[in-house]
């Protein structure tokens, strides 16, 4: 695939794009424009780029290396990517063939998905009907659904997780305690059983001893290792929202006083090194990375989120991830974001390479970050679990779908999962 970069001047006209013109961008294939006001002042290019060609068009604020090594790897012609979303839909940890359908709907072509949070291992569940993705059966169940985005031209990573302390006995081998870098019980929220119904406080976790920690990161290479044979494109670490990676990285849960506790450094060390383990067994180019320094999902609170996200950006960046994925606090309603805090930037001046902000984005305000260049691309949660087309709907600022929380998690693999309509449906 060809790539040009445009550079537009302000001031533009309106503009109207020729067949000839349109000729001429789809022999290029992916076509870059480089502007801070294209976006807000020129929406009409925008739009008779996007209508009249096949290319993809790409609306970036600023260039970078990182993000030509995006388009030669076919990442990122869209700016808009699925976030992760569990649904609670995959029956015994199983991906099932309603999900292809739900991913293929979501899918456009040049576009990145990422799947709901995926276990690593039988210790690392903690919610219902999530799909995990380190046996060969797991493999075999993902790759139907994988085959449904590919066949649309999508780009697909799966999320791997592992929960940590936010599990019960029920989900563990044996009912032994769930892993964790701390003893501390989270006090916080309930947990749903594996029934889906009862209700539970959250159990005391067993810290882990700290020669343990490496068969751990060795279960996040298995799961690495087991997504490419899926066919994944590749991976997202999971490091947020106070799962058992971000329990590490948070000093108001993590109080080791091993060489994984204490300062940033060491407890940022246990997720980086699963960071290294996974780039050495499928490449940096496959592996993303998910953080939230400055949310508090299951009181992971830290003391310095600035200088946690600080250190982390400088380490992924000489790691050369292909994407950070930064959660931002979350805001009461998707499409109002005003974030209390500035919490992505010490991230962003941090960060080389391409940044993904979730948290909230309404239409406008999602290309309003992306324009002024707080991220390059935003990933869309509860906009896109009800807009299966939702790109299209942000292009043409077409009418949304409200999400029904009430469907979010429930089993039905119909209700609130496959049955939000599309431009073309509702026409």
């Amino acid at each position: 695939m060809k790539n040009a970069s445009l550079r537009l001047p302000y001031g533009l006209p309106p503009f109207r794009l020729s067949p000839e013109s349109a000729d001429s961008i789809d022999s290029i294939g992916s076509v870059l424009l480089h502007d801070g006001a294209i976006l807000d002042d020129h929406t009409d290019l925008i739009r008779a780029m996007m209508l009249r060609t096949v290319s993809t068009i790409i609306v970036v604020n600023t260039y970078s290396d990182a993000l030509q090594n995006l388009l030669e790897f076919r990442l990122f012609t869209s700016v808009i990517v699925l976030a992760p979303l569990t649904r609670s839909r995959s029956y015994g940890g199983f991906a099932q063939p309603h999900a292809a359908l739900y991913y293929g709907q979501r899918t456009t072509s040049g576009g990145l998905l990422i799947t709901e949070a995926t276990g690593i291992s039988l210790t690392a569940d903690g919610v219902p009907n999530t799909p995990s993705c380190y046996t060969d059966e797991h493999v075999a169940a993902w790759r139907p659904v994988v085959k449904a985005v590919h066949d649309k031209g999508g780009i697909f990573f799966v999320q791997l997780w592992h929960v940590g302390r936010q599990s019960h006995t029920a989900y563990q081998p044996n009912g032994t305690p769930p892993a964790s870098p701390t003893s501390k019980r989270l006090e916080t929220g309930m947990i749903t059983l594996p029934d889906g119904k009862t209700r539970a406080p959250f159990s005391q976790p067993r810290k882990l001893e700290t020669h343990e920690i490496s068969s751990l990161v060795q279960d996040f290479v298995t799961a690495a290792k087991q997504a490419r044979a899926a066919g994944f494109d590749g991976v997202e670490i999971h490091a947020a929202n106070g799962y058992l990676l971000d329990q590490f990285m948070k000093d108001s849960i993590n109080d080791r006083t091993d060489q994984y506790g204490g300062s940033i450094e060491n407890r940022c060390r246990f997720p980086l090194e699963v960071v290294d383990a996974v780039i050495d067994a499928i490449g940096a180019e496959r592996v993303g990375f998910r953080l939230s320094p400055h949310a508090d999902y299951g009181d992971s609170r830290d003391s310095q989120p600035m200088a946690l996200a600080a250190y982390m950006a400088e380490q992924l960046s000489k790691r050369s991830v292909v994407y950070a994925h930064y959660l931002e606090p979350r805001n009461k309603d998707a499409g109002e974001h005003e974030s209390s805090v500035p919490s992505v930037w010490p991230f962003r001046k941090k960060f080389k390479g391409v940044l993904i902000a979730t948290g909230g984005y309404g239409r406008k305000e999602g290309m309003k970050a992306v324009n002024n260049g707080k991220a390059d691309c935003i990933g869309y949660g509860r906009h896109f679990l009800a807009n299966p087309d939702l790109p299209k709907r942000i292009r043409l600022n077409a009418a949304l779908n409200k999400a029904n929380p009430a469907t979010y998690s429930i089993p039905d693999p119909v209700v609130g999962y496959t049955d939000y309509p599309s431009l073309e449906e509702e026409m």
